[in-house]
């Protein structure tokens, strides 16, 4: 046993000495990079937006950025055809309609980046099979699809991973469901990285401004399969009905009670979407049981339609402008696909996958 274990040790230290020069990958006088993507699920909302979008039209200011429609993270939950399609165009309206610019970021289709699961096989062969088996996120996705539980959704980290290293992203944007699987990403990384040879990068997380959107149930995290959800299209009147019959704090039974907004889920909404005056108004009416929560959740109803009135109407102009579209998700593609062929070139070179005539 001994023996064997001293030859694994030479292997390594062997196949390090042949890169005893950090990768091109690892350092170069570009800009900082960050990559980041959302599952195409159909109907987009606030917790979309609030926990991603918002954050890449900050973030496509600060660094060069690549986003990505993860539409072969979808695939796990076998949706129709058609209904991934729509689902995929839906989405990359409302991330441009919320104001990422194609000219600041990359916009692209996983799908069309081969490169995405070529690095996942490589970096699956390097994850043990005990650390996927520890994510709370399959344990979840798997009690929410019973009747499907793939292997896609075990392995679901790892793609994920790909996704990050391949565009050598220095920062990355988590929600608060997320974090565990950055965590797994860099883990990673190191082990590539001692394996072969310094290569890849070791992502750092960027906080989200919100990590976590509670859903309209106040239980959960917003979903559409829970059916807590308020969609990012959807009109004021649409948005107000689903309002009334949001969960409030449970001991306001009636106006007359005196509230505490700290446990409020609709007053937490408040907290993104109404300016912050109003919201010590808001938070004070409550208290001394002046304000009740209907004219809080009509308050709420005005201000979100203050920020999602803007954001329908660009999607409504987009979605008449089908060929802009192709052409802003071709150019992404192409430019995604050259970045990331850039980094597999190394990485094949580090585990051994020359291309034929290229020597020894």
């Amino acid at each position: 046993m001994d023996r064997r274990v001293g030859r694994q040790r030479e292997s390594v230290r062997a196949r390090r000495a042949r890169f005893p020069i950090a990768s091109p990958l690892l350092y170069t006088d570009r800009m900082l990079r960050t990559m980041s993507g959302v599952q195409p699920t159909g109907n987009l909302h606030i917790g979309n937006y609030l926990g991603a979008l918002v954050n890449w039209v900050e973030l496509q200011k600060q660094y060069e950025a690549y986003f990505c429609v993860v539409d072969l993270h979808a695939l796990t939950r076998r949706p129709a055809p058609e209904e991934l399609q729509l689902a995929i165009r839906e989405l990359t309206v409302g991330i441009l309609a919320s104001g990422v610019d194609p000219e600041k970021a990359t916009l692209f289709l996983q799908s069309h980046v081969p490169q995405h699961t070529e690095l996942a096989w490589i970096l699956t062969c390097l994850t043990p099979f005990g650390d996927l088996n520890r994510m709370t996120q399959f344990k979840e996705k798997s009690s929410q699809q019973p009747d499907n539980v793939n292997a896609g959704i075990f392995a679901y980290p790892v793609l994920q991973t790909a996704d990050i290293v391949l565009y050598r992203a220095e920062r990355v944007p988590v929600g608060e469901d997320q974090e565990q699987h950055l965590e797994l990403a860099r883990e990673t990384v190191r082990r590539f990285n001692f394996v072969y040879g310094e290569t890849l990068v070791e992502p750092q997380v960027v906080k989200s401004a919100a990590p976590r959107v509670m859903g309209l149930d106040g239980e959960s995290k917003m979903s559409k399969s829970r059916n807590n959800e308020i969609g990012l299209f959807e009109t004021a009147d649409e948005t107000m009905q689903k309002l009334r019959g949001a969960k409030t704090d449970p001991a306001r039974l009636r106006r007359t009670d005196k509230g505490n907004p700290d446990v409020c889920n609709i007053f937490a909404y408040h907290g993104f979407f109404t300016p912050a005056a109003l919201r010590a108004e808001i938070a004070a009416g409550c208290r001394a049981a002046t304000l009740g929560c209907v004219d809080c959740k009509k308050m709420l109803a005005a201000n979100l339609e203050a920020v999602k009135g803007p954001i329908r109407e660009r999607a409504a102009e987009l979605r008449n402008k089908p060929a802009v579209l192709d052409e802003i998700l071709a150019a992404g593609c192409a430019k995604a696909r050259a970045t990331a062929e850039a980094t597999m070139e190394v990485v094949r070179e580090r585990v051994g996958l020359r291309a034929p005539g290229k020597g020894r």
